[in-house]
């Protein structure tokens, strides 16, 4: 009876510590989920003027607050759904303001600047953004010729854009004398961009391409190598998926695995 009764004590001893060192794991798990979005390169660079909350409970997280764009939302989500631990994310965040019609002018003017935004060989801060009837206007400073023609291939390849009238001026003085553009800048500070950002902001650049949108591609990164899988229709639309992420913020190499 004294043994059974040990036993009994011994088992209830075990679980009650293997429980308590479980949920101390799943708590400093949830801190360290909740740190990390929020010290995230998307977090700390694109979410300045948002008011996002992040809740991590056993590694299902919740977003709740407001966002000032559609675009920061769906970006949220991603970049917190790569972060180590998570397991699923409710996504409750609200978007301030009136929302733009889809296709409308200024739903083009949103979508232009989210899809240059995450180009690293682009001014995309310097670039002003105008529609008129599918017609996108670009405005404002490019280093360069090549710049200023990557700015417009991009733009025209944002779904819903008809025509693209590009009256940016080159300043090959400015770059002459030293000053680095903000690809450049975000290069030069690219060890410090963590994985779940590259992932999420590569994800949002092949949907916000057209000629990748409709790709079924997945999106892997480990050290600022980002992998592709996934199914192209081509070897051309494969070859332009490597372009584009090739450009995106912090990739330091692409690995392209997708299948013709």
């Amino acid at each position: 009876m004294k043994k059974t009764m040990y036993f009994l004590a011994l088992i209830v001893t075990v679980t009650t510590l293997f429980l308590f060192n479980f949920s101390l794991f799943a708590s400093e798990m949830d801190d360290r989920i909740e740190s990390s979005a929020k010290e995230s390169y998307v977090f700390k660079t694109y979410f300045r003027g948002d008011d996002i909350k992040v809740q991590s409970i056993d590694g299902v997280v919740n977003l709740t607050g407001t966002v000032s764009d559609e675009s920061h939302k769906s970006l949220a989500q991603e970049t917190v759904a790569g972060l180590p631990g998570v397991k699923s994310v409710d996504n409750k965040l609200e978007v301030k303001g009136e929302v733009p019609v889809a296709y409308t002018d200024a739903w083009l003017v949103t979508k232009v600047k989210a899809t240059l935004l995450f180009h690293r060989n682009l001014n995309a801060t310097g670039t002003e953004i105008f529609a008129k009837d599918g017609t996108v206007t670009l405005r404002g400073k490019s280093t360069s010729k090549a710049q200023k023609d990557l700015t417009t291939e991009y733009a025209k390849d944002v779904e819903g854009v008809k025509n693209v009238k590009n009256e940016m001026t080159v300043l090959t003085a400015e770059k002459k004398s030293g000053k680095k553009t903000m690809g450049e800048k975000v290069d030069a500070i690219s060890e410090s961009i963590d994985d779940a950002s590259i992932t999420a902001q590569v994800k949002m650049t092949l949907l916000y391409h057209r000629s990748t949108s409709a790709l079924k591609t997945t999106v892997e990164t480990k050290d600022g190598v980002v992998t592709l899988g996934g199914k192209a229709k081509n070897a051309a639309e494969k070859d332009l998926a490597t372009k584009l992420v090739s450009d995106v913020h912090g990739v330091k190499k692409v690995v392209n695995n997708m299948t013709v």
